[in-house]
C-alpha cells in the first residue's frame, strides 16, 4: 500500500471544512497548512493534534497525541491512518439574510397586529476549529459557504425575530418609527447572536440591519398611516379624539337634525367645548346670571328723591345705586380653569394636566393668572412678585419696594 508522502488542500475559498481523501499517511508524511487555514488530525472518530499555517512533518515529535495511540517508532517510515481535516478560518463579510415571510408585530402605541420584513447582512469567522468540525460538521465531506450559511441563517431567523419584537414592545416604538433605531438594534442583535453562535465555534462579527419595512397595500398599514396621520392633524389644531368624535357626531346631526335627540346635542356640545373654552363660558355665564342693578328712587346718600334708573343724584351727584351687602360664598368652591388652554385645574394641582402649564393662582379668588400679570384678571387684585433688588415679595403694582426701596423699573 503506497503511502501518501504529501498532505495539503488547495480548492477554493468558499469551503469552510475539507477532509483530505485517504487515510492511509505515514511518519514523515508533509502536512502543508496555508494561511488562515488550521489542519486537525482525527483517529478513530476522536480529534488529536491541531496544526496551524506551515510545513509540518508528521513525526513523534509533532504528534505526541498520536504517538499514544498508534506508538509509532522513531524513525523509519511507519504506516498509520489517520483523517485529516482542513478549516478554513477566514472571515466572509458578504453573508446576506432576510425573512423569508413577514413577522407579526403588534404595534405597542396603536394596538394593531402589523407584518414586518426585515433583511441586511454579517460576516463570521470560524473562532474554534474543534467546536466547529464536532457541532456541525459531524461526518460529512466538506461543508461550504452555502451549507454553512443555510444553517446559520435558521439560527439567526429565530432570534431576530424574538429581537425584533421584543425591541418594539419594551421600548414602545412604533412599527412605522423603527428605522431610526436600526443601529441599536444591530448593535443589540450582534450581541444576542454571538452567544448562540459561540457554541459552534464561530465568531459573528459586523452584523447590519439594512432596513426594517412593512409591506405596502396591507389593511392593517394603512389603518396605522390613517390613525398616525389623523393624531398629528388633531394636535396641529389641538383637538383630542374625543372632541373631535364629539364634533363629528355634532356636524351629522346639523345635517340630519331629526336622527339625533336635541339633549345629547346639547350635552356633547358641553362636552367639546368645556375643555377649551370652560374660561370664556364660565364668564358668560356669570354676566347672564347676575342680577339686574336695583331701581332706586331715593338717594341712599342724602335722601332726595330722583328717578327710577337714574345713576347719579341730582342734589349731591352721588351714586343712587346703593353698596349691596357681600353675597354669602357659595357652599361649592369655584374651580380654577387654567388661562392657557381652559382646561379645570385639579384641587391640590400644580400644573395644568391639559398643556402642563404651571398654575399661579391668585391670593384672593385662586383664578390662574399669567406668570408677569400684575393684577387678576377675574378679581382685580395685585399680585404678588418678587422685588428685582432684594428679591422680597411685594404687591405686583408696587412701584418701589417695601423692604429695600427700590425703583420696580427696569434700568431705574
Amino acid at each position: 500500500m503506497s503511502l501518501i508522502d504529501i498532505v495539503k488542500y488547495d480548492g477554493t475559498p468558499d469551503v469552510y471544512a475539507w477532509k483530505f481523501p485517504h487515510q492511509e499517511l505515514g511518519t514523515w508524511t508533509q502536512l502543508i497548512v496555508n494561511q488562515s487555514q488550521e489542519a486537525i488530525l482525527f483517529k478513530g472518530g476522536k480529534a488529536l493534534d491541531s496544526f496551524g499555517p506551515g510545513r509540518h512533518t508528521l513525526s513523534t515529535a509533532n504528534i505526541p497525541l498520536l504517538n499514544h495511540i498508534v506508538n509509532l517508532p522513531f524513525g523509519g517510515k511507519s504506516p498509520f491512518t489517520a483523517e485529516v481535516w482542513f478549516i478554513n478560518k477566514g472571515s466572509v463579510l458578504d453573508i446576506k439574510w432576510g425573512t423569508a415571510t413577514p413577522i407579526q408585530v403588534k404595534d405597542p402605541l396603536y394596538h394593531i397586529l402589523v407584518p414586518v420584513r426585515a433583511f441586511g447582512h454579517f460576516g463570521l469567522t470560524v473562532e474554534d476549529s474543534r467546536k466547529f468540525m464536532i457541532k456541525l460538521v459531524g461526518t460529512l465531506g466538506e461543508f461550504s459557504k452555502e451549507a454553512l450559511t443555510k444553517h446559520i441563517r435558521g439560527v439567526m431567523m429565530m432570534n431576530i425575530t424574538e429581537i425584533l419584537t421584543s425591541y418594539l414592545i419594551h421600548k414602545k416604538v412604533s412599527s412605522l418609527e423603527i428605522n431610526a433605531y436600526i443601529s441599536e438594534i444591530s448593535s443589540h442583535a450582534q450581541a444576542k447572536i454571538a452567544e448562540v453562535l459561540s457554541e459552534f465555534g464561530i465568531k459573528i462579527h459586523h452584523f447590519y440591519i439594512e432596513n426594517v419595512s412593512v409591506p405596502d397595500g396591507d389593511p392593517s398599514i394603512e389603518k396605522l398611516r390613517n390613525l398616525l396621520n389623523k393624531r398629528l392633524e388633531m394636535e396641529m389644531v389641538g383637538f383630542s379624539y374625543q372632541q373631535q368624535r364629539s364634533l363629528d357626531i355634532l356636524e351629522g346631526a346639523a345635517k340630519n337634525p331629526g336622527s339625533v335627540h336635541p339633549l345629547f346635542v346639547g350635552a356633547n356640545l358641553g362636552n367639546t367645548l368645556g375643555g377649551t373654552f370652560s374660561g370664556q363660558m364660565d364668564r358668560v355665564s356669570d354676566a347672564m346670571n347676575a342680577s339686574p342693578p336695583p331701581a332706586l328712587a331715593k338717594c341712599p346718600h342724602c335722601g332726595a328723591g330722583g328717578s327710577v334708573g337714574v345713576p347719579f343724584c341730582s342734589n349731591c351727584g352721588k351714586s343712587m345705586r346703593e353698596k349691596q351687602p357681600a353675597a354669602p360664598e357659595a357652599s361649592a368652591k369655584k374651580v380654577p380653569h387654567c388661562d392657557k388652554c381652559g382646561t379645570a385645574i385639579a384641587e391640590n394641582a400644580k400644573f395644568c394636566a391639559n398643556c402642563g402649564d404651571k398654575y399661579h393662582a391668585c391670593p384672593s379668588c385662586g383664578a390662574d393668572t399669567a406668570e408677569d400679570s400684575a393684577k387678576c384678571h377675574e378679581c382685580g387684585t395685585a399680585l404678588p412678585k418678587s422685588c428685582i433688588s432684594c428679591k422680597e415679595t411685594i404687591l405686583g403694582g408696587s412701584a418701589f419696594c417695601s423692604h429695600c426701596g427700590a425703583s420696580q423699573k427696569q434700568g431705574g
